[in-house]
């Protein structure tokens, strides 16, 4: 991580924290464009400009502990006070895949806390805890395998879900839900890999378009 800046942790929570507006109701499709918002502005903040992405973005920060637990669990992520650190738990028994994905999974509620009852509201069919580990699952896709940087593979030939997926150091699923997200690839050409992620097949939302915004255009700030 030398090659790379290294913002402090409360300058990179500040920072991405400042993308969230500070009232107003959120709708769902506008969580989901602040996700993919913080997660290029987390890779703004490191200098990040190809795959695969290096962890140590989020692992390297200051006041953040990362923890590997024996069994096979899904991850957790907490404030632990005695420390004064946040903490990310991972499974050491998963791959390393799933690990960096679960990494970045977590990551993202911890720049969600103190903020949920904002960004997720639920619907009659899924509870706003649901809403936020899809945004999670958004957030890591969109960190692992950022939309400018898959299509610049793609535009440049490669093409199979095998070579992004070793490019990205992700799964072929995590490739298959980030080209279907972006529209390379329509998913019935992915047949092989398992359906996208559950809140598209809701059709309660659909993925929000690209972020057009400026990169420096930051809503109000909240603390960190």
């Amino acid at each position: 991580m030398d090659q790379h800046q290294q913002p402090t942790t409360r300058s990179v929570l500040g920072t991405l924290r400042s993308l969230i507006p500070t009232h107003g109701r959120i709708p769902f499709a506008e969580s989901l464009r602040i996700a993919e918002r913080q997660a290029n502005r987390l890779l703004k903040l490191h200098g990040i400009t190809a795959g695969p992405v290096p962890t140590e973005i989020i692992s390297d920060l200051p006041k953040i502990t990362v923890e590997y637990i024996g069994q096979l669990f899904w991850g957790a992520s907490f404030w632990d006070a005695n420390r004064q650190v946040w903490v990310i738990q991972l499974s050491r028994a998963e791959s390393p895949t799933r690990i960096r994905y679960t990494l970045a999974h977590e990551f993202k509620h911890i720049i969600d806390h103190g903020r949920q009852a904002m960004l997720y509201r639920g619907t009659r069919r899924t509870s706003p805890d649901a809403q936020a580990e899809q945004v999670a699952d958004y957030f890591a896709d969109c960190l692992l395998v950022p939309r400018t940087f898959l299509k610049t593979l793609w535009d440049n030939g490669i093409r199979t879900t095998g070579e992004l997926a070793d490019t990205f150091q992700v799964s072929e699923t995590t490739i298959g839900r980030r080209l279907t997200q972006t529209g390379l690839v329509e998913h019935h050409h992915l047949r092989h890999l398992p359906a996208p992620l559950p809140f598209i097949a809701d059709n309660e939302v659909e993925l929000p378009p690209p972020d057009t915004r400026s990169d420096s255009a930051e809503e109000g700030a909240l603390p960190a």
